[in-house]
């Protein structure tokens, strides 16, 4: 499995634990729809997600101008942790830029028309300030 390809399967899961509650084993098994694949990035990016969460919410909240991270829709909340883990604990193995490009496109794809800008603007002001 391409990493961009483990991203939008991470998304997927992240997205089903956020909206309903449930073990990332289960939801890894429902986004590979008991394929077995090579996962070793996908179980990372949703392991490190779910472990770091806490931290990973309150960097999101530190870089968000005149919103919450409740009042965030579900799709870039979850973009916004991919990606905020990969950039703090990923950073030697995934560039900032990557990690930031990368996100935008599964914005783009799962959100609204104004997403891919908003993951964009949130992680720009992220990278520059930190």
């Amino acid at each position: 499995m391409k990493r961009r390809e483990a991203r939008e399967k991470a998304f997927q899961a992240l997205f089903q634990i956020d909206i309903n509650d449930i073990t990332p084993e289960e939801a890894i098994d429902y986004v590979l729809q008991g394929k077995p694949e090579e996962m070793d990035f996908l179980n990372r990016l949703v392991n490190g997600v779910m472990e770091h969460k806490e931290e990973i919410d309150q960097t999101i909240s530190k870089h968000l101008e005149k919103w919450s991270l409740a009042r965030i829709a579900s799709v870039e909340r979850t973009v916004l942790r991919i990606a905020v883990y990969e950039m703090t604990y990923l950073r030697r193995e995934v560039p900032e830029k990557v990690a930031i490009n990368e996100a935008v496109e599964v914005a783009k794809k799962y959100g609204e028309d104004q997403s891919g800008k908003f993951v964009n603007g949130v992680l720009k002001k992220m990278a520059t300030t930190e």
